[in-house]
């Protein structure tokens, strides 16, 4: 038997055939017992040790690596302990669990978010309730170059001090529910920062540019010490603006030559965008980043502006030549001081806790709406009847919707 000494603990090795369950109980504590025979599987994490046990079971001994931890625990104290100091996987995990359906895994959820904002209220009365973090929300047209914008702006935050946690939302197919989850792909430079973090997560057919559960990630990062949160959502449309209740600052990025752009105004965007960033701006395209910026702000002066405190300003910026980058975060940091002083900052916060509340409250519904098995059956038949054109779509989800609430339907239909 060889012992190492191995991130403070005893490492053992042995062929299979020689261990016992005396051995086990003279190595291994209780509650390891049951990784005491398990191959290091081929995981980057794993390659130095997996080089040197190639092949042969090992045991541990007093407790195990930090580095099997990782992989094998997942209790909501351990998730927790990872969370407040800033372990990054810790941090994965966490959002993973919040984002699953399992039924168990809710639950772990839950408890695990009910710590994490007792010590984020704690956190924010130490600093006199000021915002313990700077949530901006960016969004554009596919193309606009969102994610190029970010890798850049990012390490630029990084450079300032800061520690910045990106939220990205990949579209999901209508057809299958895949993503391609490439967003990170194209940040590189900044996943490679330690006091950066990415995460890509589909949209799993939400409505709104982002998940049902973004919010919750916010909160994650929040807890894992990142003060500057950006959520890149998928895209600008009619029903793309859910990420405005979940941030600070609304950011819209625009390409220069995409058409007609101030047909944003009937999508809502001019009602609710705190600054329009023009990208590219280098370049045989300088003539049409000034063109746009001269209608932007033409169109903007004659809107209602969202707050009393704040204009929406439109800037522009190339972030393949790192130019207006420094533009950019000093007008969302003027954004978040002026806010801040006025009180509309907080004020704005617990509007968007009550409305993701009653979000939550229809999602809720509407779950165990379709998790009832009566309702499977009255939905097969009444579809069945509308397509046959006995009873009209409004009647049926009616009829459907009375079941539901075990009101007896009509016996008419």
């Amino acid at each position: 038997m060889c012992l190492l000494a191995s991130d403070c603990c005893k490492l053992g090795h042995t062929p299979k055939e020689c261990l016992s369950n005396e051995k086990l109980r003279e190595f291994v504590p209780e509650e390891c017992r049951r990784l005491a025979y398990t191959f290091f599987e081929c995981k980057r994490s794993m390659i130095d040790m997996r080089s040197r046990f190639r092949g042969r079971k090992v045991i541990f001994a007093q407790r195990l690596p930090n580095i099997i931890l990782r992989r094998y625990v997942s209790s909501v104290t351990d998730l927790y302990k990872g969370l407040i100091n800033g372990d990054r996987g810790c941090l994965a995990k966490s959002i993973t669990l919040v984002e699953s359906t399992h039924v168990e895994k809710q639950h772990k959820a839950k408890e695990l978010l009910a710590q994490v904002l007792r010590r984020l209220k704690q956190r924010q009365e130490k600093q006199a309730n000021k915002p313990i973090s700077f949530r901006i929300g960016l969004s554009g047209s596919p193309g606009a170059g969102k994610s190029t914008f970010i890798n850049v702006f990012g390490r630029f935050l990084l450079n300032q001090g800061h520690k910045v946690a990106v939220l990205t939302v990949d579209p999901s197919s209508s057809t299958t529910g895949g993503s391609i989850l490439g967003d990170k792909t194209r940040m590189l430079e900044l996943s490679r920062e330690p006091n950066a973090y990415i995460r890509t997560s589909p949209s799993s057919c939400t409505l709104g540019g982002v998940t049902r559960t973004t919010n919750d990630a916010i909160v994650l990062c929040e807890a894992a010490g990142y003060n500057v949160i950006l959520v890149e959502t998928v895209g600008v449309g009619q029903s793309e603006f859910a990420v405005v209740d979940m941030v600070d600052m609304f950011c819209v990025l625009l390409p220069p030559g995409s058409g007609d752009e101030l047909q944003g105004m009937k999508k809502g965007i001019m009602e609710l965008v705190d600054l329009v960033i023009v990208t590219k701006a280098d370049g045989d395209l300088m003539q049409e980043v000034r063109r746009l910026k001269s209608e932007w702000l033409s169109a903007l002066r004659l809107m209602r502006r969202r707050s009393e405190n704040w204009s929406p300003k439109v800037i522009s910026v190339s972030a393949r030549k790192n130019e207006g980058i420094d533009k950019a975060w000093s007008q969302m940091f003027a954004f978040e001081n002026t806010m801040i002083d006025s009180g509309e900052f907080m004020n704005k916060r617990a509007q968007q806790l009550r409305k993701w509340m009653w979000n939550n409250v229809k999602d809720r519904m509407l779950d165990q709406f379709l998790a009832d098995n009566d309702i499977q059956k009255a939905i097969q038949t009444y579809e069945d009847r509308v397509i046959r054109g006995l009873v009209t779509p409004f009647v049926a989800a009616d009829a459907i919707l009375n079941l539901f609430s075990k009101v007896k339907p009509n016996k008419d239909i």
